[in-house]
């Protein structure tokens, strides 16, 4: 009697959420298996409708400023499929089993579906904080409430901002209350002025409380003076709603704020659910833990918002939610799963933002630690503001610039920058992350040579007059 072999089955790859983490990691598993000439399958299972989307620019499409949805896509998911991904939208993940090395999904048509992986990368992302006052008894969040966090979410806004004032009300001008006052909340605080909605903006600590609070005030004088009140140190402690629509919310102060919507800005929480029932372990922040080449077990990596990353001046992990990590972190899962030892190097908490409105320009940056992290970590902190220009004095495009420059007393070496300032300030931090990157000291920022023209900085750069400035002091 004569027996057919079965066919070998081919390698099979499958990728746990479709935005920016996992589509680069499932593209560079397919380009690098091309380039080994091996086969593959590579599976995505997604379960909104939407993928490889630039969540970061949200809340310029709520203000208007980016004029459609679409625009915020990058990539269709047809155009996935069409390079190669077996991309599956409307598909949860319900259960890994990694010993049998399958994944259970449930598909909004189809059912419950099992698919098995030889290698797996979980790419779920993050849920934003959703405070229990926000949400009604039958577990749906009060009317007018809602996050920043996905395409949905931008749906909803984008319908919302763009309503009359409600019928009933005594104010001819709609009401927002933005809560927190990180870089989501200032973003969203800046489109509600500008859909002109008179705005609060309630934060349990400072605005921009990752900057120093000499940095941040100048962040809130900025703020105030476009017409938003800045309510600091103060939290939400109970909402108010009539036919379940948000009327009003209280502060911790005692302060009751009317309004017809309420930004959720209050933050993420990784996404581990269906790691942790798996048995894979999580950090302080509840990210997965990977190592240098993002495996969190044998066969299994991870990247984006689900993950915590080593910070490289401290060398701990932190939680740093943002899409540039994403991606690079993508990227590597994607070489190192067909046979790669790419290594994701860490980050320095690098971040900009803006806030803009009739008569305001504020733009604002950090990168490295802050004073009080620097300080706890042990450095013997000295640090220095300096205000200046952006363009030589009598050039028009010349605006203010304050940078504060943190280094450790001992050793001279560049700690931590931040920058407050107006057009074209902010994007210096760049020069500031690549001296910390490479450890420099004050002293080698303040001597490197850099680009000089009127239109474009003083002779002495405002980043490296900082600099020598501190130099001096140390």
């Amino acid at each position: 009697m004569s027996t057919t072999a079965s066919p070998k089955q081919r390698e099979q790859i499958v990728v746990i959420g479709a935005d920016a983490a996992g589509m680069s990691a499932a593209h560079q598993a397919l380009r690098s298996a091309k380039a080994e000439g091996r086969d593959v399958d590579v599976i995505a299972l997604e379960k909104t409708s939407d993928t490889s989307y630039s969540a970061c620019g949200i809340p310029y499409l709520v203000s208007g400023t980016v004029g459609t949805i679409d625009e915020l896509s990058a990539r269709t998911p047809e155009k996935h499929r069409a390079m190669g991904v077996d991309l599956r939208m409307n598909a949860t993940a319900t259960q890994i089993d990694l010993d049998a090395r399958t994944v259970t999904y449930v598909h909004d048509t189809r059912g419950e579906e099992v698919v098995r992986f030889d290698k797996l990368i979980l790419a779920t992302g993050a849920h934003p904080i959703i405070p229990q006052w926000a949400v009604a008894q039958g577990g749906e969040l009060i009317k007018g409430v809602h996050p920043v966090k996905s395409l949905d979410h931008a749906r909803h806004w984008v319908d919302l901002v763009s309503r009359p004032v409600p019928h009933g009300t005594a104010v001819t001008t709609p009401r927002a209350v933005v809560v927190g006052g990180g870089y989501i909340g200032l973003e969203m605080a800046e489109a509600m002025v500008q859909r002109g909605f008179s705005t609060t903006l309630l934060t349990r600590s400072a605005l921009m409380s990752s900057l120093d609070s000499d940095m941040s005030e100048r962040v809130r004088e900025a703020v105030h003076a476009s017409g938003v009140a800045v309510v600091a140190n103060t939290t939400v402690v109970g909402l108010d709603s009539v036919d379940c629509r948000v009327r009003s919310v209280t502060g911790s102060n005692g302060q009751v704020y009317p309004t017809d919507v309420v930004v959720l800005g209050l933050g993420v929480r990784p996404a581990t659910e269906l790691g942790v029932a798996a048995g894979l372990p999580t950090g302080e922040y509840g990210g997965y833990l990977p190592n240098e080449r993002q495996e969190v077990a044998e066969g299994v990596w991870a990247a984006g918002d689900c993950c915590e990353v080593i910070e490289r001046i401290r060398g701990k992990y932190v939680l740093a939610a943002l899409g540039t990590h994403a991606n690079k972190q993508g990227r590597i899962c994607g070489y190192n799963v067909v046979g790669g030892s790419h290594q994701f190097p860490g980050i320095l908490g690098t971040a900009i933002t803006r806030f803009v409105s009739a008569g305001t320009h504020v733009e604002v940056a950090r990168t490295g630690l802050s004073t009080r992290e620097a300080t706890e970590a042990g450095y013997e902190v000295q640090s220095l503001v300096t205000v200046g220009g952006t363009a030589s004095g009598y050039m028009p495009e010349r605006s203010p610039i304050a940078t504060k420059i943190i280094a450790d007393r001992r050793t001279r070496r560049l700690l931590g920058v931040q920058i407050v300032g107006g057009t074209q300030s902010a994007k210096r931090i760049d020069t500031a992350a690549a001296a910390l990157w490479g450890e420099m000291s004050v002293d080698d920022l303040a001597a490197m040579d850099l680009s000089y023209a009127p239109p474009f900085a003083t002779v002495w750069e405002a980043i490296q007059l900082a600099s020598r400035r501190l130099s001096d002091r140390l």
